[in-house]
Parts: C-alpha cells; sequence; structure tokens
C-alpha cells in the first residue's frame, strides 16, 4: 500500500478516536475506549473494502456491516460522520433524548439493520443476511464487527457452526481482540491462535493480524472478499482505548468517558474534519424472487379431529405457492411442528438449522432484514433458550413469524421438559409483539396466512394432539379478534379460554347448561392483541368471568383478559396450571392439572 494511504487510514482512524471521545464526552456516557481499539480495522473496511451507497441505505445491492459489539456505537456514528451521513452536530446528540444516535445502535438510523447491544447477537443475525444473499443470487458481502469479549456466548458458535457448514463465503467476522472486557481480561486476552483454532475447527478460513496496521488490514479484508466456498474471521491484536494515555489498555475504564477528553484528543493529533469516500456497489441484477400464485389454505370439516400443528403446515406449503417471499426454517423437529410440508414443496427456501434455536430466531431476523417473510418453527418450550433474540428483534423491529408446537400439559407423556408452558407469557412482554392461538385445523389455518402480513415479532401456537374442527373452512380470524361461541341474556358467567381450552369449556358449558347454569363462551384465539370490546361485554354483562389456560397461571390469557377488564370490575377466576406436570395422558393432564371440562364446570359452580 503507497506510504500516502497508510497516512491517510491513519489519520481517518484517529479522527475517529478523537470524534468517539468527543461524543462519549459530550454525553457524559459511552464506550469510547471500545470504539478506539477498532478504529483502524473501521477505517481501512470503509475506505477501501466497504460498497454502500448511504444516499440510497435501501439499494439492494449495498454491503451489510452489524456491530455485534453495539455498545462501540460511538465508533458506528464517527464513520457516519465521516462518510457524510450525519454531520458533527447530531454526532454530538449522541445518547440525549430524541437523538437518533442512541446508546447502541439501532434501526432508527437508516444504515443500521438490526439492534445490536446484547451480546453475541450480531454474528448470528450476519449469518442470516448472508443466507439471504445465496437466496438472492446477489454479491452483496455481510462484514459483522465482534468484540473479544462476547466470544464467550454460545450463541457466537452457533452460528460460526452454521457458517461454516454452509460455506457462506459471503460473510466476514472482524474480532476486535482488545484483551479486556468489562471488569477485567478475557479469557484468552491476546491469544488471537486460541480463538483461530475454534473458528477453524467449524471451517472458517482465519487470519491473525495486528489491528492497527492499516497494511495488515487491508491485505487481510481483501483475502477475506476473494475467499471462496468458506467464511473468513480476522482476528486483530488491538489495544483499548488505543492513541489515549489515560486508558490505552488500561483496566476499569470500560464504558466510561475520559476524565480528560481534551487532552486525549490533544494526544490524537486534534479535531478533524476529513471524509472518506465509501465505494458505491456495481450495479446488480434485481434480488431473485420465487414465483407466486393464488392462495388456496387447505379446508378441513366440521367435526373433523385435526392438529392445529398439522393444519399451520399445510397452511404454510399453501402460503408458499402463493407468495415467493415467504421462507421457513426449523430446528430439526419439522416433522414434530410439521414444517416438513413446506419443506418437502420448497426445498430452496427451507432452512434446517438443527438443534441451535438461538441462531434459528437470528437466522429468521437477518432474512427479514432483506425482504423475506420468514416463519420459524420448533417446540414452544425451546423458544425459551432464544427469548433474548427474540426479545431483540422486538427492538430491532423486526417481522418475524415464531411457530411453537407441542403447547402446554396436553402434549401427554412427554413430561415437563417438553411442555411449553411459558411461552405466551414470553411472546406478550415483547415490544410489539402479536400472539395468536388456534383452536382448530381451519382457524389454523387461516391465522397461519394472516400472519404473513403482521408487522413485528408474531407467535402462533400450536397443538399437538388432534382437535375437533369447530369452523367452517374460509373464515376469516382477524387479528385483535375473539369469537363467541356460547352466549345468551341468561348466562351467568363467560368462560374465556384458547385454543385446546376452548374444546373443554364448550363441554363444560353444555354440562352446565344441562344443570340450569347458562354460561356464554369466548374464543379468545388472538391473546395479544385481545378483543377489549368482546371482552368488556362480557364483563358487564355477566360480571363473572372464567379463565382457563394450557400455560401458567402468570402471564398468559388469564393476566391478557385481567389487563382488559380489570377497571370494569367483574370477578376474574382464573384457570391455569399451577403444579409441576409429570407423565400422563393428555386427558388426564388436562384433569391433573384443573383444567378440563369438569373443573371448568366445578369453578364455575363455586363462583356463583
Amino acid at each position: 500500500m503507497p506510504e500516502r494511504d497508510l497516512q491517510y487510514l491513519t489519520e481517518l482512524a484517529a479522527q475517529l478516536r478523537v470524534d468517539s471521545v468527543r461524543a462519549a464526552a459530550e454525553a457524559g456516557s459511552g464506550h469510547p475506549t471500545s470504539s478506539m481499539s477498532a478504529a483502524d480495522l473501521m477505517a481501512v473496511l470503509f475506505a477501501c473494502h466497504l460498497r454502500y451507497d448511504f444516499e440510497h441505505p435501501g439499494n439492494p445491492a449495498n454491503d451489510h456491516l452489524i456491530f455485534s459489539k453495539g455498545h462501540a456505537s460511538p465508533l458506528l456514528y464517527a464513520l457516519l460522520k465521516a462518510a457524510g451521513a450525519i454531520d458533527d452536530k447530531e454526532l454530538l446528540t449522541f445518547r440525549k433524548r430524541g437523538s437518533r444516535l442512541e446508546g447502541h445502535p439501532t434501526p432508527r438510523l437508516p444504515w443500521v439493520d438490526v439492534a445490536t447491544g446484547s451480546l453475541g447477537q450480531g454474528l448470528p443475525v450476519g449469518v442470516g443476511v448472508a443466507m439471504a444473499g445465496r437466496l438472492e443470487r446477489l454479491p452483496y458481502r455481510v462484514w459483522v464487527l465482534c468484540g473479544d469479549s462476547e466470544l464467550a456466548e454460545g450463541s457466537i458458535w452457533e452460528a460460526a457452526e452454521h457458517a461454516g457448514s454452509e460455506g457462506l463465503a459471503n460473510l466476514t467476522a472482524i474480532v476486535d481482540v482488545n484483551r479486556l472486557g468489562q471488569r477485567g481480561p478475557t479469557r484468552h486476552g491476546w491469544d488471537t491462535g486460541a480463538y483461530a483454532r475454534r473458528f477453524g475447527a467449524f471451517g472458517w478460513h482465519t487470519i491473525e493480524i495486528d489491528g492497527h496496521d492499516p497494511g495488515q488490514i487491508d491485505y487481510a479484508l481483501g483475502d477475506a472478499r476473494n475467499t471462496r466456498r468458506r467464511p473468513t474471521v480476522i482476528l486483530a491484536k488491538t489495544r483499548k482505548g488505543e492513541g489515549a494515555l489515560e486508558v490505552e489498555n488500561r483496566e476499569g475504564a470500560h464504558g466510561k468517558p475520559l476524565k480528560e477528553p481534551d487532552k486525549a484528543v490533544e494526544e490524537l493529533g486534534g479535531y478533524r474534519e476529513a471524509r472518506v469516500e465509501v465505494h458505491e456497489p456495481d450495479e446488480a441484477p434485481a434480488p431473485y424472487r420465487f414465483e407466486g400464485g393464488p392462495m388456496s389454505l387447505p379446508a378441513y370439516e366440521v367435526g373433523d379431529k385435526v392438529a392445529t400443528r398439522a393444519a399451520f403446515g399445510e397452511a404454510l406449503a399453501a402460503l408458499g405457492a402463493a407468495r415467493g417471499d415467504v421462507v421457513a426454517l426449523d430446528g430439526e423437529v419439522a416433522d414434530s411442528t410439521k414444517a416438513e410440508a413446506f419443506a418437502k414443496e420448497f426445498p430452496e427456501r427451507f432452512f434446517e438449522m438443527y438443534i441451535a434455536e438461538q441462531q434459528l430466531v437470528a437466522a429468521a431476523v437477518g432474512l427479514q432484514v432483506r425482504g423475506w417473510v420468514p416463519y420459524a418453527a420448533t417446540f414452544a418450550a425451546f423458544l425459551t433458550r432464544a427469548y433474548d433474540f427474540i426479545r431483540m428483534a422486538g427492538v430491532s423491529r423486526a417481522s418475524i413469524r415464531l411457530v411453537g408446537s407441542h403447547a402446554g400439559v396436553s402434549i401427554g407423556e412427554d413430561g415437563p421438559s417438553q411442555m411449553g408452558l411459558e411461552d405466551l407469557a414470553m411472546l406478550r412482554a415483547v415490544y410489539g409483539s402479536t400472539v395468536l392461538y388456534p383452536c382448530d385445523a381451519n382457524q389454523a389455518a387461516a391465522l397461519t396466512a394472516e400472519m404473513a402480513d403482521i408487522d413485528g415479532v408474531s407467535y402462533l401456537r400450536t397443538t399437538r394432539g388432534s382437535t375437533p374442527v369447530i369452523y367452517p373452512p374460509g373464515e376469516r380470524f382477524p387479528v385483535g379478534g375473539s369469537r363467541v361461541l356460547r352466549q345468551s341474556h341468561e348466562d351467568r358467567a363467560t368462560i374465556v379460554a384458547a385454543g385446546v381450552t376452548v374444546h373443554e369449556a364448550l363441554a363444560a358449558a353444555d354440562e352446565l347448561r344441562d344443570a340450569g347454569v347458562p354460561v356464554g363462551v369466548i374464543d379468545l384465539y388472538s391473546v395479544k392483541p385481545v378483543d377489549i370490546a368482546a371482552l368488556a361485554e362480557a364483563a358487564t354483562t355477566t360480571g363473572n368471568l372464567i379463565t382457563v389456560e394450557d400455560h401458567r397461571m402468570e402471564g398468559g390469557l388469564g393476566d391478557a383478559v385481567m389487563d382488559a377488564v380489570s377497571e370494569l370490575g367483574p370477578r376474574v377466576v382464573k384457570l391455569a396450571v399451577t403444579g409441576l406436570p409429570a407423565s400422563a395422558t393428555p386427558e388426564e393432564q388436562l384433569a391433573l392439572a384443573r383444567i378440563d371440562r369438569h373443573a371448568i364446570a366445578d369453578a364455575v359452580k363455586r363462583l356463583l
């Protein structure tokens, strides 16, 4: 590399450090030292290798840069300033109320794909974006800046294995090995070889460099761009707080502005206003999309018994035929979730993610970055492993569709390790989420199709066993709605149920009617948002509500109903799973949990 270019890159990196120090000083908080260590890496990437049109962030040919070490946001914002995307005035709004420059990056900035800052997430999401590149047949690259501390996260190694086994050559991880974590040294310190052996074992091309040498950085990034058939990891030895004597390679400086920022700026050569001309991508063809056709959802006869998980699988395959942008992912349980129906029809759009639920959700997030409509399925219980990814998908305002099968005690003999009993509470708590729980096959099919156009994180809860079909084919079930299945002017209470307990509620209502106690029944298939109007009417007319759910007492359907009607003052009795289940038949499980038809009828009688 010519001396002139080396000098320019050194100056640009110094400017990035200066601006990181200034932004954190103005905010009175932030992570300038974590930004300073990676400044040379990002200066060379932006000046020499990144292909990005900042005026058109939606250009499908743009590369993708993900700051997995999201706490280094001052560096990202300093880069945006150097590229002309923001100005110095906005840079100094860092972390202030109303600013787009948040403490950790979010898609509030049009150049940011996903929210980061919960460590160990950027690389798994980058895997999903790289998978999309293959699907779209486009040459863009995915660059992920990682910190060495986050390499302790298991999700990093789920990503490493998947990217290595799939040979995602369009993916490059740049690891800022600065040796120091939040409270002291990292596990391997500056031993880049330790990390290289681990990534190499997963099939990655590994490069170890001095992360403050622009020539070595340039060579490594070029080598990554030219590597075929496998992803690349660049392991860069750096010094935290590089360039400022107060903090350089010193413990105890993490996550704090410098005490003497002006002195550090002087040490770094003073304020600069250099610009970096990021190369725009070459013209590329439009992203490849698969053809669609007419929608023909499966139809089931009233009175038949069909599992809602089976209806989901058949509906997903029908949706795939109608929409070429729909993709499916599964956690090696497609024969149980029934996502295998989609896999058989559209193998190019189906992704087997194996038993790696964090990567499963992260890949869905990455695919939606590129405009795909992902459905990710596994057992409801196993989504708990990926909850932080689901939470962060909400922060990213990502539109992903999660499907949890084998929910509740009604799965029967498998026992409590397989029973999703916390999933409704978990998903209800996610920002902007939608939670749906169908009770029959036609409802499940309709809601599967409905989810395709829902923004944000949506969740469909399906049942293992077969349940009676009670709705005719072709009916619509809008999000936020419900169905009143029993109602009369003489009703003395209303039973509110969803999923498998709808059928128990109907049987209980029949038993109570025969005993001279008329009650209403509401199928609250939309658990979030709920049908406030229907619940309010039931609360004011009967004054007594009994909620029943195959889920824990805390945070599920009962709490959703309470949230909706608490100001109206009805009496509410919640029936839910309170004990620790063991193996038993589905019917025995419902009875033991006191959520079957007889328990419901008894609860109504006690209430009245």
